[in-house]
């Protein structure tokens, strides 16, 4: 293999980048020299053999009879030297040795060769890394300058601002290893930076991740970690199958696994608790490790609650400065009122529990009431038979019953006697008709319409209370309550 060709191979291998762009990038260099010495780069042909032993730089330029532009042209007597055969109008590639380029052409040349690697390289890192945003990386404590640690990452650079640093922790040469989160990922003018952090709650997860298999294999899972970077963190676990404890498998035998991340985060507390869709039982064990004896929901809509808990709970179910409570009410997405059992007692709870009681009457009998009037809608039914009876015009209840009265509905196909019986037990257990109280109620209305008219003392035309004159003979009208 040519020294050409190993120059292009380890040049590729050290950069990280393919043959072909180092190949591309090597002819932009030669053209952007020949533009410099040149004036321009248009009719710059440059060539690489198929085994790569030498890189070849023509001129390409047209055939003239009077040379206008000796960049561009060439005169007939000289391109018959190079080929006989040539003929003015003909374009002919004149081989260029590329010694003969200026010195300052030769360093424009570098110049760009040297920009398009670092710009290929950098494009070439920034892809690699883009799709680890998100995930764990271990470095080396490398400098500090103005409260930023900077890490090597080896190919690239992490820092690791101030505002990501875990207060609890040091970084210095003593203790070097760095295991942080990606955040992001920046390009600067000497490559490639990750943004690390320390303090994101994401952090947490993923060490507990690889430390708890449960949650690899799907069985576990992490509904949310909410956190204070050096003090404490919630994690709320939740089970895919009942036999498995998440708290336990998170926790590890003896408290095993969740020692080795209360380790790796330089002794910040760790709240391990389970996952409830019920709020009530949530909330109750968000405010772990305080005990809580009940939960009152004071607002849905607004996620308002409070937790009752023993007059010797009360502290820790805050925490220090506050810390335990505004935690579970991040962990659990409600505000959340911490009282003793005593101060509960003096709060006027009974009306909360009316109001409460009052919508879920009103809800039961929004329920108990919803209005049904077409076979599909009947709870339970066969929606095979269903679909043949509205094909078959039978859609409404009532024109079910009135088929099944005058025995047409034992004609329609793919119907048999057990599919009526059926549809008649869920109707009869599950609707209630209203027949009755509208009739009553049309005739209570005709009544009282018969009720309401009279007849004129002159003419014996029909009047009504809201008359003045009789409508026919317009005799004045009043009326006296007996």
């Amino acid at each position: 293999m040519s020294e050409m060709a190993n120059a292009i191979r380890e040049l590729a291998e050290a950069k990280g980048i393919s043959e072909d762009s180092v190949r591309q990038t090597i002819e932009n260099m030669i053209k952007a020299a020949y533009k410099r010495t040149y004036g321009t780069a248009d009719n710059c042909i440059v060539k690489f053999p198929d085994d790569m032993s030498d890189v070849l730089v023509y001129s390409r330029k047209t055939i003239v009879d009077g040379v206008y532009d000796p960049s561009q042209e060439i005169e007939l007597d000289e391109a018959l030297e190079y080929n006989p055969d040539s003929a003015v109008g003909d374009e002919i590639d004149i081989l260029i040795d590329p010694k003969t380029f200026n010195r300052t052409a030769v360093s424009t040349g570098k110049q760009t060769a040297h920009q398009a690697f670092s710009e290929n390289y950098k494009d070439n890192l920034y892809n690699e890394y883009k799709d680890k945003v998100g995930q764990i990386i271990i470095g080396y404590y490398q400098r500090e300058h103005n409260g930023n640690i900077y890490v090597d990452l080896g190919k690239v650079e992490g820092v690791m601002p101030s505002k990501f640093q875990s207060p609890r922790e040091v970084y210095d040469k003593s203790n070097n290893r760095i295991k942080a989160l990606i955040v992001d990922i920046k390009k600067t003018s000497s490559g490639i930076q990750l943004v690390l952090s320390r303090s994101d709650p994401k952090l947490v997860e993923k060490i507990i991740e690889l430390d708890v298999p449960e949650i690899g294999d799907g069985t576990v899972g992490i509904h949310k970690v909410v956190r204070e970077p050096g003090y404490r963190t919630k994690v709320a676990v939740y089970s895919n199958k009942l036999d498995v404890d998440p708290v336990g498998a998170c926790v590890g035998l003896k408290g095993t696994r969740i020692q080795s991340v209360i380790q790796e985060l330089e002794g910040e507390k760790i709240d391990v608790l389970r996952y409830d869709e019920d709020p009530h039982i949530f909330i109750k064990n968000a405010l772990s490790p305080a005990e809580v004896k009940q939960v009152v929901i004071l607002d849905a809509d607004k996620k308002e609650a409070l937790a009752i808990v023993p007059d010797s709970q009360f502290s820790l179910a805050i925490g220090k400065q506050g810390q335990n409570v505004r935690l579970a009410n991040r962990l659990c997405d409600w505000n959340i009122d911490v009282k003793t059992e005593e101060q509960a007692a003096e709060m006027d709870l009974t009306e909360i529990d009316t109001r409460k009681a009052a919508e879920s009457l009103f809800q039961d009998n929004q329920e108990e009431y919803e209005e049904i009037s077409t076979v599909s809608q009947l709870p339970g039914v066969d929606q095979r038979v269903a679909q043949i009876l509205k094909e078959a015009g039978i859609d409404d209840i009532e024109d079910f019953i009135e088929a099944v009265d005058n025995g047409s509905v034992k004609n329609i196909e793919g119907i048999t006697e057990t599919d009526i019986e059926a549809v008649n037990t869920i109707i009869s257990e599950n609707v209630q008709f209203e027949e009755e109280e509208a009739e009553e109620s049309s005739v209570a209305s005709e009544s009282t319409q018969e009720e309401e008219e009279y007849l004129c003392p002159e003419c014996g035309a029909k009047i009504t209370l809201d008359m003045t004159h009789c409508p026919k003979c317009g005799v004045e009208l009043v009326f006296e309550e007996n």
